[in-house]
Order: C-alpha cells, then sequence, then structure tokens
C-alpha cells in the first residue's frame, strides 16, 4: 500500500537517462505513487521496453545535449498532459581515465552529456513549470566525487562539482515561482556506470579489491532503491521546505577521513 504522504497522484515526472539503473528505479517509484511518468533516454529502444513495463508511463527519445531534443521532450510531455512538475535531470555517463592520459575528445563528451545536459534540462523544464500556479520540483543528479579528489575521475568528478553548484543557483532564481531545486548526491553505486569498471579501479588501487574497499569505505554498493527514495522525498510535498541542497546517499563514505 502507497503511504498517502508520499503520494505523487495528479503529477507529471520527466526523467532523462531513465532506461536503466538509477534513472529506471526512479522512474518505477514515481509511477508506484501515482505520477505520470516520462521515460527519455538516448537508448531508444531499450527505453521503450522499460517504459511498457510500468503502467501510465511513456517513453521519448531524447539527447540531452542537443537542446531541441530537450524541448521537443518538454513540448511532449506538455501536449501529452498538460503540465510538468517533477524533472530529473538524471542522464549521465561515466568513463575511467587519468588526466595526463586523457583525450580532450573525452573530456568535452563528458562536459557535454553531464553538465549541458543537465543545463538543458533544467532551463526547459523551469520554462514549463514558471506560471503553472502549482509548486514544482527539479532534481539533479550529482555524486560524492564533487567532493573530494577521485582518480580516474576527474573529468567526471568536475561535471558533477559544477551540477551541484548549478543547482544552488537555479534554487535561488526559481524560489519566487514556487520551484524547488535540489541534488542527490550518491556514492559507488551497484550500476553498470560503476561495476563495469571495477577491474581498472582495482589496477589503481594497487590491487587492492575493489568490493572490499567499498564493503570497507561505505558499507557496500549504493542501492538504486537508495537513491530513488530521497528522489520520491524530493519530489513530493513533504519536502516543500528544501530547496538549494545536496542530498548525499554513501553510506558515510564522505563522513570518513579514510
Amino acid at each position: 500500500m502507497t503511504d498517502a504522504t508520499q503520494s505523487l497522484a495528479g503529477k507529471v515526472a520527466v526523467i532523462t537517462g531513465a532506461a536503466r539503473g538509477i534513472g529506471l528505479e526512479i522512474a518505477r517509484t514515481y509511477a508506484a505513487h501515482g505520477a505520470k511518468v516520462v521515460m527519455s533516454d538516448i537508448d531508444a529502444a531499450a527505453m521503450t521496453d522499460a517504459a511498457d513495463a510500468l503502467d501510465g508511463a511513456c517513453a521519448f527519445a531524447c539527447d540531452v545535449t542537443d537542446e531541441d531534443s530537450v524541448v521537443n521532450l518538454i513540448d511532449h510531455t506538455l501536449n501529452l498532459h498538460g503540465q510538468v512538475d517533477i524533472a530529473v535531470a538524471n542522464a549521465g555517463i561515466a568513463t575511467v581515465s587519468p588526466l595526463a592520459e586523457m583525450s580532450y575528445e573525452t573530456w568535452r563528451k563528458m562536459m557535454s552529456i553531464n553538465l549541458d545536459g543537465v543545463f538543458l534540462t533544467v532551463k526547459h523544464a523551469a520554462r514549463a513549470m514558471v506560471g503553472a500556479g502549482t509548486p514544482g520540483s527539479i532534481i539533479t543528479m550529482g555524486s560524492v566525487t564533487a567532493l573530494a579528489g577521485t582518480p580516474l575521475l576527474g573529468h567526471y568528478a568536475a561535471t558533477k562539482a559544477a551540477v551541484v553548484s548549478l543547482t544552488k543557483t537555479a534554487a535561488l532564481e526559481l524560489r519566487r515561482h514556487g520551484i524547488r531545486v535540489n541534488s542527490i548526491l550518491p556514492g559507488f553505486a551497484e550500476t553498470a556506470l560503476v561495476t563495469g569498471n571495477k577491474e581498472t579501479y582495482t589496477a589503481a588501487m594497487g590491487g587492492l579489491d575493489f568490493d572490499a574497499v567499498m564493503a570497507q569505505a561505505q558499507g557496500g554498493y549504493v542501492s538504486v532503491e537508495d537513491v530513488a527514495a530521497v528522489a520520491l522525498f524530493l519530489a513530493g510535498a513533504q519536502s516543500s521546505f528544501c530547496t538549494g541542497a545536496g542530498y548525499v546517499v554513501d553510506g558515510g563514505l564522505t563522513a570518513s577521513l579514510f
């Protein structure tokens, strides 16, 4: 049974990067709590399959690095449902490389998807929400890598630090319109973005087993359900006075000096 205090009935949510991982779990959670969900992803086939498995969800292909594509996503949602109440800027990639060996092309691709894509999603979601007369919630996906140096993930961490800063500014600019903007900062989650690079991380740590390091540092891997639970809180009425904040979900990783 859905907790009435967490109901999203009557709300319309747009989620980018929703074909798998954290984005997919947020879509499932929102749908389970009554929201009309519009799932978007550049991987149209995977996204359509994921949307088909959710009651009432629909899929719309979107490349968050293309402004026209993001405009079309928001306009499609408005045409379909007449409103946008919640937007989750989740689309992102992660690759692994030492800075001294990183190509400029790799750096720019990371910036384009992880930062420019968030900017465009926030911009056009806000455009749809301003003047709607109802509260709006925009959620960006940061990372604990925004809070400290992270070897092999310098480009990724730079985008996430920028996203956290962008979130704060957007929150201040949009507050008078009744729109809240917050960021979620997960630790290392059990998703393809992390587990697909475990061997590289292990090698970079001198052969220390990455699973063992995560067990020690953050009590294991962050689950997608943990992140989706925070996204549910930030989308609903229970967080009506929360804006401009970053919510860390890392099992205590960033609380320790070691």
